[in-house]
């Protein structure tokens, strides 16, 4: 810092305050102040700033998310920056992959580098662990799954009453041969879109023992396999509901491979890339990944700004997108 201040020609305290965005510096001082910092290639300390600073931020927050390659997330990731952008705010971020053991590894990185809040999803059974952070005043939200063992605000998606509506909409094109294809039940998530399956059938007089259902799908080949099991069984489903989108790429390469994509209907769970492109068009119950992110991000800012209301639950509700796969009626001869 003495060394830009002595290229810029002014005090080492009108670099930090540049440094820590700070007004009241002459435009014309401002611009002299980050020339010579490019010059020079210097980095500020973030944690050397805050000793001094006098609200100890660091101006970061700390993500994790499911995977980084799951669009969802991604979705969410970008809201959250996007968010944080508008306040100066720097956006760490980390994978789950539903890890419990990486979700605590990757809160106690975030907590080395003194984020200012968080913003997780969670895969553990129980997110006490966090405790510490809490007393530490530490904001933390969760996203996608509720937190089990502290109060804290979450902003999830209404996964039962969405998996409910998509498999309502099955039934009303005549279907009663369902399959459920789902991801691993000890997911929060996984475990409420199955409810929503249940309750659909059960209120449409179906057995539940009628219903197929195939669980720990975590990835497209995982489900294209079991639906392809299911399709050369003998008596296949004539309508699938696939409640994770991973899963319902590989059902959709499933039905292709069996070229019956155009006589079983499939509706699933969360929107996919190019899914208006595909033939028949993919209908799906598409969750709102930018509002859940920008909400997440907006709580814990409020939370940073003084706001110490009891921790709020926020549901965000999901969309039917009718786009053909869904409305295939179910053929006479089934």
């Amino acid at each position: 810092m003495r060394q830009v201040a002595e290229r810029a020609g002014v005090s080492v305290k009108t670099v930090s305050r540049v440094v820590n965005g700070e007004p009241a510096v002459a435009p014309a001082t401002l611009r002299r102040v980050l020339s010579a910092a490019a010059a020079l290639d210097f980095q500020p300390d973030p944690h050397a700033g805050n000793l001094r600073r006098a609200d100890r931020r660091t101006r970061t927050l700390g993500l994790l998310i499911s995977s980084v390659d799951n669009p969802f997330a991604g979705a969410i990731h970008r809201a959250v920056e996007d968010a944080a952008l508008g306040r100066g705010v720097a956006v760490f971020a980390s994978s789950l992959d539903d890890d419990p053991e990486r979700e605590e590894e990757a809160v106690a990185a975030f907590t080395r580098r003194r984020v200012d809040g968080l913003i997780l999803t969670t895969s553990t059974q129980d997110q006490s662990y966090l405790e510490p952070e809490l007393r530490r005043g530490t904001p933390v939200v969760f996203v996608d799954r509720r937190p089990t063992g502290i109060a804290c605000d979450a902003v999830v998606s209404d996964n039962a009453e969405g998996a409910a509506a998509a498999t309502r909409h099955l039934l009303a094109h005549g279907h009663r041969r369902l399959a459920y294809l789902g991801d691993r039940p000890a997911i929060q998530t996984a475990g409420e879109r199955r409810r929503g399956f249940f309750e659909a059938i059960g209120e449409a007089g179906i057995p539940a023992g009628d219903a197929v259902v195939v669980e720990g799908l975590y990835d497209e080949t995982l489900a294209r396999d079991a639906l392809l099991r299911l399709l050369d069984g003998p008596e296949p489903p004539t309508a699938v509901f696939s409640a994770q989108n991973l899963i319902t790429i590989g059902a959709l390469r499933a039905l292709r491979e069996r070229g019956r994509h155009r006589d079983t209907a499939l509706i699933g769970f969360d929107d996919v890339a190019l899914a208006d492109l595909m033939d028949p068009g993919l209908t799906v119950m598409a969750q709102h990944p930018d509002d859940i992110g920008r909400i997440a991000a907006e709580r814990v800012f409020a939370r940073l700004d003084g706001d110490d209301s009891p921790a709020q639950r926020v549901t965000v509700g999901t969309t039917l997108i009718e786009r053909g796969s869904g409305e295939i009626p179910v053929r006479s001869d089934t």
